[in-house]
């Protein structure tokens, strides 16, 4: 029984496949997936302190991604689509200098509505140029201390006025709506699975930072922002007709 139920299936789906825009005059269908990527932020002014802090400096070759993203062909509107997505990444450096361990660790994070238009004139696989609207963060975290605490000793180097203790904790964050152009190939595989490759550019509005517990940080770099260009592959559940 199984067996000719999945040669069922098959015929179907290969059917399906060589009918190529027999039913649907423009793509059609829509699904959601893992998009891993990789993206390049600008941390020049950030390395610089870092220098001075001991920590070891950022990877200027970018870093890991991972994420989510969906989209499905509206119809009433040939070849648009509309969608959303979401991401996030990290990276990190440390150090024992002195007798300190000192670290510190960058996150970028962003998502939003996607509105995608499939270029007409390609058959086969879907070529789509367009843009995300919404929203991202980043949080910068810096460490310096000798390892393990105790409970006892920890409470009184946060309760003593005059403490001087070495050991230090920074949280900067920064908060940014985002507009990111960018252009995806999805390949489909027997109209269920669709691989794709894409790249864009996020462009960042809104330089606010913060520091701690919300307090404000002021005379921060205007080029260390949200802006990046990224690179990213994925693979898409549903059905695609392209």
């Amino acid at each position: 029984m199984k067996p000719k139920l999945f040669l069922i299936i098959m015929i179907l789906s290969c059917s399906l496949f060589a009918q190529d825009k027999k039913y649907f005059d423009a793509p059609f269908g829509g699904g959601g997936g893992y998009t891993p990527g990789w993206i390049f932020v600008n941390l020049d002014e950030y390395n610089k302190q870092l220098v001075s802090f001991g920590s070891g400096q950022l990877s200027k070759s970018g870093f890991y991604t991972s994420g989510g993203a969906g989209f499905v062909y509206i119809g009433f509107v040939p070849n648009l689509r509309i969608g959303g997505m979401g991401f996030g990444g990290r990276t990190s450096a440390s150090s024992l200098l002195d007798g300190f361990e000192r670290e510190t660790i960058y996150q970028i994070s962003g998502g939003g509505l996607t509105v995608e238009y499939t270029l007409p004139f390609i058959k086969n696989i879907a070529v789509s140029v367009g843009s995300v609207i919404g929203g991202g963060s980043i949080q910068v975290d810096l460490y310096r201390n000798k390892g393990n605490y105790d409970w006892q000793s920890l409470w009184l180097e946060v309760s003593t006025a005059s403490s001087s203790s070495p050991n230090i904790s920074r949280r900067l964050s920064n908060g940014f709506f985002l507009l990111t152009p960018m252009i995806n190939i999805d390949i489909p595989f027997y109209r269920f699975i669709s691989f794709r490759l894409g790249c864009g550019y996020q462009l960042a509005v809104g330089n606010t930072w913060k520091v701690d517990n919300d307090k404000e940080l002021s005379n921060v770099p205007s080029k260390l922002n949200g802006n990046s260009f990224f690179i990213q592959s994925g693979i898409f559940f549903g059905f695609f007709s392209f």
